[in-house]
């Protein structure tokens, strides 16, 4: 009786114990889903690295170059508005000269007209001096003329 009982446990743990052929299918699935995943994974991320490898070798070039010509044109631009902002500025000093050149014209001028009028009025002197120093002289040497009439006669 007891090897039938043991025949009964062991076809009714058979029969109803599916823990370990459940249990190595789970495994034999894990096993076989991690492999092809992992494939198709592996396949993915190598595919992305030859697209991203395509990318830099195409792209990379071509947008250093355009960044390169971009940069050119923007460097030509600047020294356009620097050239063009120094002939402001220059245009600029030259009317604010030209502003102090009139107004030191205007200066010079007046100073000039004041410089003639001090002229005039000194020479006006002078020949009023004159004028008193040659009639004074004319005075006197009508006086010594008569003086030496005297004398004479």
């Amino acid at each position: 009786m007891e090897k039938i009982a043991k025949d009964i446990g062991d076809i009714q743990s058979r029969l109803l114990d599916h823990r370990p052929v459940i249990s190595a299918e789970v495994r034999y699935f894990v096993r076989e889903f991690e492999e092809k995943r992992g494939l198709r994974e592996s396949r993915l991320l190598e595919n992305l690295n030859k697209m991203v490898q395509e990318a830099n070798e195409q792209m990379l070039p071509t947008n250093l170059e355009e960044m390169s010509q971009k940069l050119s044109d923007i460097s030509k631009r600047l020294e356009a508005a620097n050239h063009m902002t120094e002939r402001v500025q220059q245009r600029e000093l030259e009317a604010q000269q030209n502003t102090q050149l009139q107004a030191n014209m205007e200066k010079l001028k007046e100073d000039w007209a004041e410089f003639l009028k001090e002229q005039q009025r000194l020479k006006e002197e002078v020949d009023e001096e004159h004028t008193k120093a040659v009639g004074e002289l004319s005075t006197r040497f009508s006086e010594k003329k008569k003086e030496l009439a005297q004398f004479s006669l």
